[in-house]
């Protein structure tokens, strides 16, 4: 655990190391910048000079030292590094720091030495041609205060030492001026935005995916590993116990144990989004984290086939069962807990992943991955509990059977379905062109066609038993699944039967099609995906914008585009009234090279704009102070904004009501 958890915050903290704090629940809110940064030349003589770097922080704020820590999961250190110019200048010795001493870092729970106040480091060079020399010198840091961490930062620093000066930015001006300008366009001097605050409806979504999470309990309830553990838990708690009001108690404590463990396997997200509450967002972009869920899903369905067994080392659960045995009493019953935990992985752990995928390629981050995985501990836990309270109700249970591996071969079918979900992502954010719309509604058909012929007994898998006469619920759900298959077969279409609305949000958007299409805007509108040109152009056709910050992964913006916006007054009225600007905030596609620049962020630090989606992501933060998706603003071509902008608002009609008063402001 400890070095899965270390591998996700490196991993995670090398696509986000630049993103930016800010605070949403304000229109108006601001960056935090708790240090500040100086830099000065000393002459010591002729030949050497001293870098002096000075780091003042606010308080309640440290800074750490460049030492390394050997623990799991360590804070950055702060690094020096010096562009080298042979035959210029020679680095003597490290750069040097204060002497402090290490003291309890409540953030990483470690003995660690850091920095308050101000901090002073010192790097001495000699001089070996003085001659128009310049250093350049890079501190890579980031800061904590006793909750969080800022993202890491990086501030550079041109000491010219024939003029004894120090200048903040970079040494070639014409790159900084040119930095500079294009920073300067992202910025649209909005106007009004101060009067408006943006809603925000994240407890629903909190509450959606604890459902979610507890309906995926109480599907692992009906796996091999989890159901027969049912009847001989609860018996030998109610029967093992000297007195039945013990045993009762024991029974529901080993239900709150299994609760609570699958509730603690999400806190290491939380130590990644204290550290940067970007970091879990910023996932669902990144190809190859997708395309490695993609191989992790099409695994997970190949051991629900039954090919082989995903587990987790033997020697685990027999270390937590010993312990059950040796400990007795609360600690046992927790061991014992655990030890189901981990027992019942090979089952449990490909629909944890899907839980786990789901809530990391979403905006939720990690509370909302909390209340998944705490709705699918209670959905484990309950049966322990009821079942103890009513052991009579035991009588009802099904017996085990071959039922079992029909469920677990069904998951297999829906893991393998949700492989090409990830895998679509990658492909849409990279512009592949491999998994267009029809081409993935046309895997789900195979896929829908497969699951129907292993439901009617037509093809087997490996712990399948002897054949027998199908039963009413194979049958049922065979129909159904046919049903389904139906339903795809339009998706596959050029006609006004493709949108699937049932399904919006998981097939790649309409106008991602192997058909040629009039616009590459939703539903076939006009998008522009430039915003100065779709602002010139409502200057010219004297029409308000609909700002649409959207993304290629975003399934609540394919929500909205397939069951809202295809409504047919709020289409007319966006096709008619308005000009539609979509900025892609997840396009992985570069931008030409004289487009690439670096942007000095209000806290300091350096953000490199280098994909089109680094742009739009960075526009949207800058000037609406929001980085979530989808989020729609109206505003006329002087930038003014018409009314409140608003997010995910599945009510059509609240919608073009919403798209009608923007519309009555502009006329007025």
């Amino acid at each position: 655990m400890r070095i899965y958890i270390l591998f996700v915050l490196l991993l995670t903290f090398s696509f986000t190391a630049n993103a930016q704090i800010f605070d949403q629940d304000n229109f108006g809110g601001g960056f935090e910048d708790p240090i500040e940064w100086e830099a000065r030349v000393e002459q010591q003589n002729d030949s050497i000079y001293e870098l002096v770097f000075v780091a003042t922080l606010e308080p309640g704020w440290h800074l750490y030292s460049q030492e390394e820590i050997d623990i799991d999961i360590a804070p950055i250190p702060t690094e020096f590094s010096y562009e080298a110019v042979p035959g210029k200048y020679e680095l003597l010795g490290e750069t040097e720091e204060p002497d402090v001493e290490a003291t309890y870092d409540p953030v990483f729970e470690a003995d660690i030495s850091y920095f308050e106040g101000e901090a002073i480091f010192r790097q001495k060079v000699k001089i070996l041609q003085p001659e128009d020399l310049e250093i350049i010198a890079e501190v890579y840091f980031s800061v904590c205060d006793d909750e969080k961490c800022l993202p890491p930062e990086t501030e550079r620093f041109v000491f010219a030492i024939g003029e004894n000066k120090v200048t903040e930015g970079f040494a070639d001006l014409e790159v900084a001026e040119r930095d500079q300008q294009l920073s300067e366009n992202l910025n649209i001097n909005l106007q009004g935005a101060a009067n408006y605050e943006v809603e925000e409806e994240e407890g629903n979504n909190f509450w959606n995916i604890f459902f979610l999470g507890f309906i995926g309990g109480l599907i692992a309830l009906l796996t091999p590993c989890v159901f027969p553990m049912i009847p001989l838990t609860v018996s030998f708690f109610t029967k093992g116990a000297k007195n039945s009001k013990k045993g009762l108690i024991n029974a529901i404590m080993y239900g709150v144990f299994i609760f609570l463990i699958y509730l603690l396997l999400s806190l290491p997200f939380h130590l990644l989004d204290s550290v940067n509450p970007e970091i879990l967002n910023n996932i669902s972009s990144n190809a190859t984290l997708n395309f490695i869920f993609f191989i992790i899903f099409i695994a997970f369905a190949l051991s629900f086939f039954g090919y082989y067994e995903i587990t987790l080392p033997n020697s685990w659960s027999s270390k937590m069962d010993d312990k059950a045995s040796s400990f007795g009493g609360l600690i046992g019953i927790f061991f014992m807990a655990l030890t189901l935990a981990i027992v019942s992985f090979s089952c449990t752990g490909p629909i944890l992943g899907s839980l786990l995928g789901g809530s990391l390629t979403s905006d939720g981050g990690a509370t909302q991955l909390s209340f998944g995985m705490g709705g699918f501990g209670l959905a484990l836990a309950l049966p322990f509990a009821l079942f103890a309270l009513f052991p009579n109700w035991l009588n009802s249970l099904p017996k085990s059977g071959g039922w079992l591996n029909t469920v677990k071969v069904v998951l297999g079918f829906i893991e393998l379905a949700l492989a090409f979900k990830f895998l679509s992502n990658a492909d849409l954010v990279q512009h592949w062109g491999l998994l267009k719309r029809e081409i993935f509604i046309g895997i789900w058909i195979v896929i829908g066609i497969g699951l129907m012929l292993y439901l009617f007994g037509i093809i087997r898998f490996p712990h399948d038993g002897p054949k027998k006469k199908l039963n009413k619920g194979r049958i049922f759900f065979g129909i159904l699944t046919l049903a389904f298959v139906i339903y795809l077969i339009p998706g596959i279409t050029n006609t006004s039967y493709a949108n699937l609305k049932l399904l919006s949000g998981f097939p790649p958007p309409l106008y991602y099609s192997v058909y040629e299409k009039e616009t590459q805007g939703p539903l076939g509108l006009k998008s522009y995906k430039d915003f100065e040109e779709g602002r010139i152009a409502a200057e010219a056709e004297n029409k308000p914008i609909l700002l649409d910050f959207t993304g290629f992964t975003c399934v609540n913006c394919r929500k909205m585009e397939e069951q809202v916006w295809s409504d047919p007054e709020v289409f007319e009225t966006i096709k008619e009234d308005y000009i539609l600007i979509s900025l892609y905030v997840d396009d992985r596609q570069e931008l030409p090279e004289e487009a690439q620049f670096n942007y000095q962020k209000p806290s300091g630090g350096i953000k490199k704009i280098e994909t089109v989606g680094d742009k739009w992501a960075t526009f949207q933060t800058l000037n609406f102070r929001n980085n979530s998706q989808p989020y729609y603003a109206l505003l006329d071509s002087n930038m003014n904004l018409l009314n409140e902008p608003v997010g995910y608002t599945p009510d059509s009609e609240e919608y073009l009501e919403w798209l009608m008063e923007g519309l009555k402001e502009f006329e007025q």
